[in-house]
């Protein structure tokens, strides 16, 4: 199993599921798994110890109400957070571990984060069933620097010249700039700048790169994108999606 094996379109779990689950939880993420997602994504910072905990704020104000810091709670600390529905933080490492068949998209979120998550995944053996990406290129080669022929994504700002040259009919040039990426993960619009057109879609894929939208929740986007080729959707509600998907398939 490598991280895109299997058919597409990808249902890729924004955070898991958080209905009647806290996001980026195990609870979360089985229940993304049981509604069909065909990936999980999640997000990644290091607790005060260095361990890669599961977590997409740098603190603990809007999930829990405090004003502390991921960064600065022990691993222990943080799994005695309650999170609701008897959740607390968890690793890197015990996300892969209870889900050893989940592909999981990560985004590592802090310099401190590249070192563990690398280990977490090493240790795990989980390199083929992931891929890491990051706002941060330095961040995503760190991680990519450890773990030899691991799935990525290039960050908005390192796609910008592939898109720039596949508006402009540059095929070569795509190419050129997404050589060694696998998957393109970005949002339809950034401002008033249209990211994803059948141009731009297109061209990626010609280039041998997947194409993700992030993060798509309404069934009439759904849909548009999926018309237009994309090749998977990063959605809080991987239920409906998959359930349109499936319902596609059968039509």
């Amino acid at each position: 199993m490598t991280f895109l094996d299997g058919p597409r379109p990808r249902v890729i779990a924004h955070r898991g599921l958080a209905l009647d689950a806290p996001e980026n939880t195990l609870l979360a993420f089985l229940k993304a798994l049981a509604a069909g997602a065909t990936h999980l994504e999640t997000d990644v910072h290091a607790s005060a110890d260095g361990v890669a905990v599961i977590s997409h704020d740098p603190d603990l104000r809007r999930v829990a109400g405090r004003e502390a810091g991921v960064g600065h709670l022990t691993m222990s600390e943080l799994r005695r957070i309650d999170l609701g529905h008897g959740q607390g933080f968890c690793s890197l490492a015990e996300a892969l571990e209870a889900f050893p068949q989940a592909r999981f998209n990560i985004d590592v979120k802090d310099e401190r984060a590249a070192a563990p998550t690398a280990a977490a995944i090493r240790d795990a053996r989980a390199t083929d069933r992931v891929l890491i990406t990051s706002f941060a290129k330095s961040r995503r080669e760190a991680v990519e620097r450890e773990l030899p022929g691991v799935a990525t994504s290039p960050s908005v700002a390192e796609v910008a010249p592939a898109l720039a040259a596949a508006k402009a009919g540059l095929g070569s040039a795509v190419r050129r700039t997404l050589r060694g990426f696998d998957a393109v993960q970005i949002p339809e619009r950034r401002g008033p700048v249209q990211l994803v057109t059948p141009r731009t879609v297109a061209a990626i894929q010609a280039a041998g790169v997947e194409v993700h939208v992030w993060t798509v929740n309404d069934a009439a986007d759904m849909i548009r994108l999926l018309d237009l080729g994309v090749d998977g959707l990063v959605s809080d509600r991987c239920d409906l999606l998959k359930a349109l998907v499936d319902s596609r398939t059968l039509g």
